[in-house]
This record gives structure tokens, C-alpha cells and sequence, in this order.
């Protein structure tokens, strides 16, 4: 390794996917995710599971992690974890393991909030160099969180804008289950939506003022929809599936880029990044381009392994944060509901 070489390894265990990644100079050597099939089967997270798994996952995925590195323990420079937000019993392990780690090798310590990593995955050096200038909007979308944020610098962040209740991934996710359909059910609203008609079915578009969010009105009401239907019509969901996701998905695209353009204009901002794990939905990021076009923006979103829940992301905040000499000590503590 060159002397002036910065290897920083990341932990992330906010939720049910325990992921180790190493990253040299802001380069990712390694990423690795052990996901959790044992929520399948009961529709959703159920926390108590999680952090037993993350318990069996947490070391073979760093050792593959360092070993897929082609690097050793020793060469690694600092230990960056996931302090929170999440749940807590996940949080505290992880955050065990990176105190342990970082004590054994007589490295530092670096405290990262999971959400500040989603944003900065966009600078994870990737082949093209492209990368959000400062200042720029990033609309964190995922299933446990909804945000827009004005990302001034680094670590100099305002959210502009969050959901008062329930994020939008939940809300795709609870209408999948709602739908009779598998867990993670986002991915597959996703999937049968390419095939429907966005303008079929009609659902509320909340009106919160200022920039903030709700979608606990919009589960109420596909609820009460496909209730009214079905005992029209038992086969309704069977036989407008795809029409019933179009236009489902449409409604919380349509919620979210309301905002978004809104806070563009306002903040006369053409930067604009999406991150979390519902970037990954084709439609959302079919409209962004669309509309990023329309308003003349500068559009990011990190490679696919960078959007869901990784170590990689919050190995680049671990990094800036290195740089800076911005360490914690033995004594931190996980925390479920970390601001920013």
C-alpha cells in the first residue's frame, strides 16, 4: 500500500441488511450485503429478528468484505459505522463491532448518520467523474425515510422538508401487502406498473404545506378502495393489478416531484441528486430525467449498490469525516432517531 493510501472500513446495520465495505482514497475495493430472508414470511421487519441475524452476519461479512479488498486488517486506517437512525437493537450491533474493531487495532472511530451517507454516495469516485456541485437538493427516498435536503458542503446539510408520517418506500411496501403481494413488495408495484395505466384509478395527493410529506392518507385510501371494489368484484385486484400499481405509483411520484420542483425553483438550485432505496424504481427515475430536462437540471443518482442500505455509503462519509479528523470515542452510543 502507498503511505499516503487512506482505507477506511464502513459498517451498516440500521435495518435488516448487514453490509461491510472497504474504501481506499474514495474508491470502493469491496461491498458486501448479507440481507435477511426471515422477514418474508411476516410481511415486513421485525426488529427482534433483525439484530439476531445481524449477530450471525456482522463478522463473515467483514472478513469477506477485507478478504474481497485484497487488503488485511492492518492496513485498514479507521473504522466508519452506521451510529443511526434505525432500529436500535441493529444499530447496537453494528456499533459494537466497529468499537470492538477499532479498539483491537488502535484505530479511529468515526461516527456516521445513515441518512448524511445516503446523500453522499453520490461522491463514491465512479468511472465518469460525475459528480453534484455544492450547493444541490437531494430527495432521500427509502422505506423508512422521506426528505429533501439542501446540501451545502459535506456535512452542512438542511432539510428542507421531511414526511410527517409514514416515508414512501413504507407506503409502497404496505400497499403490495394490501395487494396480496410478496415482501418486499415496492419492487414489484414497480414491476407491474411498466404494464398499466397511471391515469386508470384515481388516488389523493396529499397538500401539505411547505416541503414536507404524507402518505399515511394515501395507504387509507387504496385500503378503501380495494374494499369498496373487491366487494363489487372479487377478482377486481387479480384483474386491474397492473392499472391499480400505475396509478398508485403515479400518485407518490407525482407527491414527491411537486416538492422537489418546487424547492428547485425557490432555492434557483439545477443540481439535483436522488438517493435511498426507492431510486431505484424505473419510473421514478424515468420522470426525473424527464423533468430534469424540463427544468434544465444537472441530475445524480449513485450506481444501484449505492441506493439500498450499503456499507459503501457510509465508508465515503467515514472518509470525509477521516479527512477532517472528526473521530468519537469508546463511549458512543447507537441512536435510534440521530439528527442530522
Amino acid at each position: 500500500m502507498n503511505g499516503s493510501d487512506i482505507i477506511i472500513l464502513g459498517i451498516e446495520s440500521s435495518c435488516d441488511d448487514t453490509s461491510a465495505a472497504i474504501l481506499k482514497n474514495g474508491e470502493i475495493l469491496s461491498n458486501i450485503v448479507a440481507g435477511q430472508k426471515v422477514h418474508e414470511k411476516f410481511g415486513g421487519v421485525v426488529p427482534e429478528l433483525a439484530s439476531r441475524a445481524h449477530q450471525q452476519n456482522i463478522i463473515p461479512t467483514v472478513d469477506t468484505a477485507i478478504r474481497e479488498a485484497g487488503i488485511s486488517k492492518k492496513d485498514i486506517h479507521a473504522v466508519a459505522f452506521t451510529r443511526g437512525p434505525g432500529l436500535l437493537g441493529s444499530l447496537i450491533v453494528g456499533t459494537s463491532f466497529a468499537k470492538s474493531f477499532a479498539l483491537g487495532r488502535n484505530i479511529p472511530l468515526v461516527e456516521v448518520n445513515h441518512m448524511q451517507g445516503h446523500i453522499l454516495a453520490h461522491f463514491i469516485k465512479n468511472a465518469d467523474a460525475n459528480y453534484p456541485h455544492f450547493p444541490f437538493i437531494c430527495m432521500t427516498v427509502s422505506g423508512g425515510h422521506t426528505q429533501l435536503v439542501l446540501v451545502k458542503d459535506y456535512f452542512d446539510m438542511e432539510i428542507l422538508g421531511q414526511t410527517l408520517d409514514d416515508a414512501a418506500g413504507e407506503a409502497f411496501d404496505k400497499a403490495a401487502k394490501i395487494l396480496g403481494l410478496p415482501y418486499p413488495g415496492g419492487p414489484l408495484i414497480d414491476q407491474y406498473a411498466r404494464e398499466g395505466n397511471p391515469a386508470k384509478f384515481q388516488f389523493p395527493v396529499s397538500n401539505i404545506p411547505d416541503y414536507n410529506f404524507s402518505f399515511s392518507g394515501l395507504k387509507t385510501s387504496i385500503l378503501y378502495f380495494l374494499q369498496k371494489e373487491t366487494a363489487k368484484n372479487p377478482n377486481f385486484i387479480a384483474e386491474n393489478l397492473k392499472d391499480i400499481c400505475a396509478s398508485y405509483q403515479h400518485t407518490i411520484l407525482k407527491t414527491l416531484f411537486r416538492k422537489l420542483v418546487k424547492a428547485t425553483r425557490e432555492y434557483k438550485i439545477s443540481d439535483v441528486a436522488i438517493a435511498g432505496g426507492v431510486s431505484a424504481n424505473s419510473q421514478l427515475r424515468a420522470e426525473l430525467e424527464q423533468i430534469g430536462k424540463e427544468e434544465n437540471w444537472r441530475t445524480f443518482i449513485p450506481p444501484f449498490q449505492y441506493t439500498t442500505d450499503n456499507a459503501g455509503m457510509i465508508a465515503i462519509a467515514g472518509y470525509y469525516k477521516f479527512l477532517k479528523k472528526e473521530f468519537v470515542g469508546q463511549d458512543v452510543a447507537a441512536d435510534a432517531r440521530l439528527k442530522f
